[in-house]
């Protein structure tokens, strides 16, 4: 079992039936349960309670599902190995003595530990899919407007969306099944109008589909990892697939410009907590300035306050056309550059991440590494697509994840392709 799995450990039970009846859900703890509490991994909210459900517990409650506890992350989604927890790092089932990914690395891990059958996670920059190639389960980022919104404590808006996460790629789909569709409380969710299920895409039949394999995102894999990567794209070959080799040339600044735009949203997103409305308070009588900065230096962690800054900065005077600007012009050449490989493509294929789990406490040090490990995750969330991670197999014993890129709204093709493997 892995360690420090659950912040809460506190049982949601759902309707007596519905298509997650007797199912057990792990909820990443910055998604809002009225009454028990969300912290999203911060001494800030250490004893925040929320008055009310998000659109997915909601949603997950009505479908039967039994939601087991609120699961460790990093501190508000800050970080690739859930090792910025104000409540401590959890320990990878899959690779014991290992990381479990992040941000989602709780949700994760609860799966592979066989602590819940299911889990819910959110993904900004890849929180659902580093998790899910590290602790070797299935794990999906849906399109942007997707899934609501309703009820997640905002990181970075125009990034964000929550996901699934399960040992297989139907059970995955079935909870997307559950947790998909508009939403009155989140004006960017649409419906699709389509009535077959995610779950019923889970064929397993890839005769005929066409992968992209962007070169760009393999340059700076670990051996290891690239050859797993190909054993899974030749099985996928076997079974009536091909492949081709694309380009994407803009992803070569994708980490920069995501970081800057997650950054520069954070810093707005989390002003919000200043001992008063929200949080731990500053103690401080009379002078509100020494209060707040007092607050959030006792409420924050290291890296949180690392993100403030550097988004603080990049929106500041006379450095938001410099930073903030350029960052949302990469933005819109990323999503160009996928749409065109897409455009002669179904799918594009990647390892989810270019390394095997780092061990715990490797890259605390080094938030560079860390940084630079999204690299093949951050570009999606750039344009807006969906992606999937599933199990690629192992190299030195490590887990190795398999990431498929596809067009937005095109979640059905991903899982039928997935299908395959996992």
């Amino acid at each position: 079992m892995a360690a420090n799995v659950f912040i809460t450990e506190e049982t949601i039970e759902g309707a007596e039936d519905g298509p997650l009846a007797g199912r057990t859900v792990a909820v990443k703890d910055n998604i809002s349960t009225a009454g028990v509490r969300t912290t999203c991994g911060s001494a800030m909210l250490e004893e925040y309670v929320p008055p009310y459900d998000a659109t997915v517990v909601s949603r997950l409650k009505d479908a039967g599902a039994t939601i087991v506890g609120k699961a460790n992350m990093d501190e508000f989604g800050m970080g690739t190995t859930t090792e910025t927890s104000y409540f401590g790092p959890t320990d990878n089932p899959a690779a014991p003595g290992h990381v479990p990914g992040g941000s989602s690395g709780g949700s994760a891990a609860a799966v592979a530990a066989g602590e819940a059958d299911l889990a819910l996670g959110s993904d900004t920059g890849g929180s659902i899919r580093c998790p899910a190639a590290f602790c070797g389960v299935v794990g999906i980022k849906p399109t942007y407007g997707l899934v609501s919104r309703y009820g997640l404590v905002a990181y970075a808006n125009s990034l964000e969306q929550i996901g699934p996460l399960a040992n297989t790629v139907e059970d995955a789909a079935e909870l997307l099944d559950v947790i998909a569709g508009s939403d009155e409380n989140d004006a960017t969710t649409r419906s699709e109008g389509d009535e077959t299920t995610y779950a019923d895409a889970a064929t397993g039949d890839v005769d005929g589909l066409t992968i992209g394999v962007p070169t760009e995102l393999l340059e700076g894999a670990d051996e290891g990892v690239r050859e797993t990567f190909w054993d899974a794209i030749a099985d996928l070959e076997d079974r009536g697939a091909s492949y081709h080799e694309v380009s994407l040339p803009s992803v070569e600044h994708a980490v920069e410009a995501y970081y800057v735009i997650a950054m520069s949203e954070a810093s707005s997103n989390l002003a919000r907590f200043d001992g008063v409305r929200y949080g731990t308070s500053g103690g401080y009588d009379g002078n509100w300035n020494e209060a707040f900065s007092q607050a959030r230096k006792e409420g924050f962690g290291d890296e949180v306050k690392r993100r403030i800054l550097l988004g603080t900065y990049a929106l500041s005077a006379g450095y938001h056309d410099k930073y903030y600007k350029k960052a949302q012009d990469a933005r819109a050449w990323v999503k160009q550059d996928f749409d065109e490989a897409l455009s002669d493509a179904d799918v594009l294929a990647s390892p989810t991440m270019p390394v095997p789990p780092f061990e715990l406490g490797e890259s605390l040090d080094d938030p560079l590494q860390m940084y630079l490990a999204d690299a093949n995750t951050t570009p999606v969330n750039l344009a807006d697509l969906p992606a999937i991670s599933v199990p690629a197999g192992e190299t030195d014993g490590l887990p190795v994840g398999l990431q498929l890129v596809g067009p937005a709204f095109g979640e059905r093709t991903l899982i039928r392709a997935a299908s395959a493997l996992a």
